[in-house]
C-alpha cells in the first residue's frame, strides 16, 4: 500500500515539474512579441504623416497666397509702367520672402529698395552691410508703385524697356546687369519663380486683355465681373477712378468683394 502511494506521488511531481516552465516561457514570448509590434507600427505612421504635412502642404500656400493678393496690383503697374507683371511678382516674392520678411512686415517694403535720397519714413536692416537704410511705406501698394518709379526713373534701367514686354528672361538678366542685385544667381532665381508659379500668364493677360470681360451698358459705365485677386483699389486704379466712386455707384457699404459678383465701374 505504501509502495503504491509513493509511486503515485512521484508521478504527479514529475508531471507538475514538466508542465510548469513551458507555460511560463509561452507567456513571456507572447508578451514580448505583442510589445514589439505595437512600438514599431505607431512610430512609423506618426513620423510619415508629420513630414508630409510640413514639407508638402505648408510652404506652397504662402507663396500662392502672396500671388493671389498682389497679382492685380502687378498687372496694373505693368499697364502703367511697361514692367512685366511676372518680373514684379517674382521680385516681390524673392525680396520679401513671400511677404513674410521683416522689411515687408514692418515697413511694407516688398522689393528691398534702399533709401538713396528718400525723404519718407525709414527702417534700418542688415543687408550687404550692417544696419542699412531702407524705405518704409504705409501700405504695400505704395511699395509696388515706388518699385515702378524706381525702375522707370533711372537711366541705368533704360535698356530694359527696349525688350519685348513679355521677355521675362531678358528682364531678369538685365536687372542683374544694371546693378539691381549683387547676387550672381539673381536672374536664375527670378526665372525659376516665374516658371514654377506660371507668373508669365499675368503678362499675357495684360497684353491680350484676357483678364477683363467688359460689357458697356451706357456712356461712362463698365459692367465688370469680380475675379480672384480683385480689390476695389486695383479696379479703381485700372479704370482711372476712385474706390469711393465705385462704392457709391454700387451702393457698397464696405470694401469687400465676392468672386463672381457683378459691379459697375465709372469710366
Amino acid at each position: 500500500m505504501n509502495f503504491n502511494y509513493k509511486y503515485v506521488v512521484l508521478i504527479l511531481a514529475v508531471f507538475a515539474f514538466s508542465c510548469g516552465p513551458k507555460k511560463g516561457i509561452a507567456t513571456k514570448k507572447k508578451h514580448e512579441k505583442g510589445k514589439t509590434e505595437t512600438v514599431e507600427v505607431k512610430t512609423a505612421d506618426t513620423s510619415i504623416d508629420e513630414v508630409e504635412k510640413e514639407e508638402i502642404i505648408k510652404p506652397p500656400s504662402s507663396t500662392d497666397r502672396y500671388i493671389a493678393t498682389y497679382a492685380e496690383i502687378a498687372k496694373a503697374e505693368m499697364r502703367k509702367s511697361k514692367i512685366p507683371a511676372s518680373i514684379t511678382l517674382a521680385q516681390g516674392i524673392l525680396e520679401s520672402g513671400s511677404g513674410r520678411g521683416r522689411l515687408a512686415v514692418e515697413a511694407k517694403n516688398h522689393f528691398g529698395i534702399k533709401c538713396h535720397g528718400w525723404k519718407g519714413a525709414k527702417i534700418y536692416h542688415d543687408d550687404d552691410a550692417s544696419q542699412e537704410c531702407f524705405r518704409k511705406y504705409r501700405k504695400a501698394e505704395s511699395s509696388y508703385e515706388d518699385h515702378s518709379d524706381f525702375l522707370t526713373g533711372r537711366k541705368r534701367y533704360a535698356d530694359l524697356f527696349k525688350l519685348k514686354p513679355d521677355d521675362y528672361k531678358g528682364w531678369a538678366r538685365g536687372l542683374r546687369a544694371a546693378g539691381y542685385a549683387t547676387d550672381r544667381k539673381y536672374p536664375q532665381k527670378l526665372i525659376s519663380l516665374i516658371e514654377r508659379y506660371e507668373l508669365y500668364k499675368y503678362d499675357q493677360e495684360v497684353l491680350g486683355n484676357k483678364d477683363v470681360e467688359i460689357v458697356r451698358v451706357n456712356s461712362g459705365v463698365i459692367r465688370y465681373v469680380i475675379e480672384k485677386g480683385d480689390t476695389l483699389y486695383s479696379l479703381a486704379k485700372r479704370y482711372n477712378t476712385t474706390v469711393e466712386a465705385i462704392k457709391k455707384l454700387n451702393n457698397l457699404s464696405s470694401n469687400d468683394l465676392a468672386l463672381g459678383q457683378e459691379i459697375m465701374i465709372p469710366n
